[in-house]
């Protein structure tokens, strides 16, 4: 095979408990690449759509991402990458980690697969850290293996994945401004009270139990954030409005979406996650803020080959 083209699916990192180590993978929304073998050694990025990124590889993180992995494997060939951006930079739901593991997973599937999905987290991590600042995986673990993905911890990096409840659904509003991931890190205090350090840590491993026994009750009380969104929600207009509308029309919770200043809400049943959506439009049409609004299932496979 000398030609792959992919779906890179958006992700929802920390869902409010799971600052840097929880994320879940979408459906509904996901850049396309087509990664071809050529027979000049390196990296070539050759275009790219819907976005003004460079074309440098060394500046943009799937070409970062992809020089890690030629790096290990040293091939007798090279790649050329075109990519397609239809989730925007600085959206909060993984748009730069969709382009370093949709990079990694191609090329591995070009040369036979030398290394497993969660291998591949550690070179797309690379990519990762030239767009934030920091080497972390919360976006791009369920990008690269589906599911809800839990990292347990970054040295060595050591990822559990968790399969979806079945009737758990995401909805996800875009509101179009820009916020840095770097500049989002960069608010939050290095110092955290411990009774708020308790009550995160209680949230976490009721969400990661609720999770696996398919308990919503459980799922919904879980998804609490004591230390990270009281921080960074005053960046995302009409931010407790949304939050506090979704709650409303059934929602299990929601919260930050990576960084943001896209909003998530997880609800049990497509119907209500479509309530939920209508009632959040409502909202951003009453502003002179464009935005984009998602309705997906938790998408159990990642990264998938689409020809």
């Amino acid at each position: 095979m000398n030609r792959i083209k992919l779906f890179c699916p958006a992700t929802i990192a920390n869902l409010s408990c799971g600052f840097d180590v929880l994320g879940l993978c979408l459906d509904t929304i996901g850049d396309e690449m087509i990664i071809y073998k050529t027979d000049t050694k390196g990296i070539r990025i050759t275009r790219i759509t819907g976005a003004d990124l460079p074309l440098e590889p060394e500046q943009n993180v799937a070409g970062v991402a992809a020089m890690a992995l030629l790096e290990a494997v040293q091939p007798d060939c090279g790649f050329a990458i075109e990519i397609t951006k239809n989730i925007k930079a600085g959206s909060g739901i993984g748009s730069s980690a969709a382009s370093a593991a949709g990079a990694v997973f191609g090329i591995n599937e070009l040369l036979g697969r030398p290394f497993t999905a969660k291998e591949l987290v550690r070179f797309a991590m690379k990519g990762e850290a030239l767009a934030s600042g920091s080497e972390h995986a919360d976006n791009l673990a369920p990008a690269l293996l589906g599911g809800f993905t839990l990292i347990r911890g970054y040295d060595p990096l050591d990822i559990i994945c968790i399969d979806s409840p079945p009737a758990l659904f995401a909805t996800v509003i875009h509101p179009q401004i820009t916020l840095k991931t770097s500049e989002m890190r960069a608010v939050l205090s290095p110092e955290i009270p411990l009774k708020s350090a308790i009550r995160q840590w209680g949230n976490l491993g009721g969400l990661i139990a609720g999770l696996y026994t398919n308990d919503y009750g459980l799922i919904q009380r879980s998804l609490q954030d004591e230390i990270i969104e009281p921080l960074r929600k005053r960046y995302i207009p009409n931010f407790d409005l949304v939050k506090e509308t979704a709650l409303k029309n059934g929602a299990l919770g929601a919260g930050i979406s990576g960084s943001g200043p896209s909003i998530y809400a997880l609800s049990q049943g497509i119907e209500t996650a479509q309530k939920v959506a209508l009632e959040m439009k409502k909202i951003y049409n009453d502003t002179t803020i464009p935005f984009e609004i998602y309705v997906s299932k938790i998408n159990p496979d990642g990264i998938r080959i689409i020809n």
